[in-house]
């Protein structure tokens, strides 16, 4: 059967089936907008398919049936699927303009913090030690100097020496950083 390129067969095989397609659909749906796409994307696939109807295995009534079908399991297993989706998301609140703007802050602060952190493995180990002590670990530079077995003069130098080193370094990891003394 070449529906596709006969209009006239075509519609004529339409006007044949219309209303048997349409009770078939309406007996396994409930919404008739869902029954009235069900049905045209019946009509369509059997335009796309009609190439496989074999007129000696079947009637083209049969033939249509097994493509409706095969549409109709299509939508059931399409509404599951979305059915799943929307009970995992279920009683969580969707992301608005406002989430998505501090998701973007997030991302840029876990970029300039990235780079401090890359900059502060280039530092000598005596000055990144107490710059993580104190930047990090949020101890005093007196805590950092007896955690660290050295002087508070010198733990307050070198923790300077790496703030200067650090200066480049995006705003954010630095305000991290100079809070702390």
């Amino acid at each position: 059967m070449r529906l596709n390129e006969d209009p006239e067969a075509f519609e004529a095989f339409y006007r044949r089936h219309v209303d048997g397609v349409m009770r078939f659909v309406v007996r396994r749906v409930s919404d008739p907008h869902l029954a009235a796409d069900l049905t045209a994307d019946i009509f369509l696939a059997a335009l796309d398919s009609g190439h496989t109807y074999r007129p000696g295995r079947g009637s083209e009534t049969a033939w249509l049936y097994g493509v409706a079908r095969n549409v109709v399991s299509a939508q059931y297993r399409r509404t599951a699927r979305e059915t799943k989706a929307t009970s995992r998301i279920a009683g969580r609140r969707m992301m608005d303009d406002h989430d998505l703007d501090r998701m973007e802050e997030r991302i840029d602060a876990e970029r300039q913090m990235r780079r401090a952190l890359e900059a502060m493995g280039k530092l000598p180990e005596g000055e990144r030690a107490v710059l993580e002590l104190v930047a990090i670990d949020q101890l005093t530079v007196k805590e950092a100097a007896a955690a660290l077995g050295i002087n508070g003069v010198t733990a307050r130098v070198r923790l300077h020496r790496a703030r200067r080193a650090l200066e480049d370094v995006a705003s954010s990891s630095a305000m991290y950083v100079e809070g702390q003394a």
